[in-house]
């Protein structure tokens, strides 16, 4: 398919890229962008990919919503929510495979949301993390309520969120936001490398595993030990989980096939 917003590429390592493509407005996030995300997202079961890498052109990871594009303030700021952000934030939760966020500059509003949704986020030292809402009269959005008080804490959270202000790559490291930080020369090269790493894993584990964190947010402790027994006796049928097996037995690197 022929994006217009955004790129979609599959290395022969099996990873996925997908890159916003509006560096003019810092990959700020209109209808097509998100749409064309998710349409994007769609296609990745059954295309190859084993991993995702999120990431944005230019010298921003995305400035968050396109407040310009709109032409004036809407009658429902909601509405945007529910028929675009929130289902991208489910996809992206929802995606059968490991997700890498290669963050630099801004990464604001819900741009920031993006990238956070991830399971692995390598931001570049000029990167940083605003919620800025709160700066023009309204509320965090697209999940960063849901996300930054179980990343960071809700101490801190609350502080990123009420004093809008910037919180660098290094502080987000601390605060548990991120994973880890690069030079910005290196970013690509490091989120690909452990793209890579994670396309040559497990697949079918690594999907029950993101279930399983994602639930276990929400559920009792009871509930998680269930989930997990379930989701064990899932991934113990796999062949990865065979080869693996004998790669241990046969003290050598296991070669998984993702099924």
């Amino acid at each position: 398919m022929d994006y217009r917003t955004i790129r979609l590429d599959i290395s022969p390592a099996a990873v996925a890229t997908i890159t916003l493509d509006r560096p003019d407005s810092l990959n700020a996030l209109n209808g097509a962008l998100i749409e064309e995300v998710r349409m994007a997202l769609a296609s990745l079961p059954g295309s190859g990919a084993r991993c995702l890498v999120l990431t944005g052109e230019g010298r921003a990871f995305s400035s968050g919503a396109d407040l310009v594009a709109g032409g004036g303030l809407p009658a429902d700021v909601g509405e945007a929510l529910e028929t675009h952000l929130n289902p991208l934030i489910e996809d992206v939760f929802a995606l059968p495979m490991p997700v890498v966020a290669a963050v630099r500059g801004a990464c604001a509003g819900a741009g920031c949301s993006l990238a956070l949704a991830a399971d692995i986020v390598v931001a570049a030292r000029s990167a940083y993390f605003l919620q800025a809402f709160i700066n023009i009269g309204l509320v965090p959005d697209a999940g960063a309520t849901w996300l930054l008080p179980r990343l960071a804490g809700r101490a801190r959270a609350m502080e990123m969120m009420m004093l809008g202000e910037r919180i660098p790559a290094e502080q987000a490291v601390e605060w548990g936001m991120i994973s880890r930080m690069v030079e910005d020369e290196d970013l690509a090269s490091e989120s690909h490398r452990l793209a890579t790493r994670l396309a040559s894993g497990p697949t079918a584990a690594y999907a029950l595993l993101r279930k399983l964190a994602r639930d276990a947010e929400q559920a009792p402790l009871s509930d998680a030990l269930g989930a997990e027994r379930r989701a064990q006796t899932l991934a113990g049928r796999t062949d990865d989980f065979k080869a693996g097996v004998m790669a241990f037995i046969q003290k050598r690197p296991p070669a998984f096939e993702g099924k």
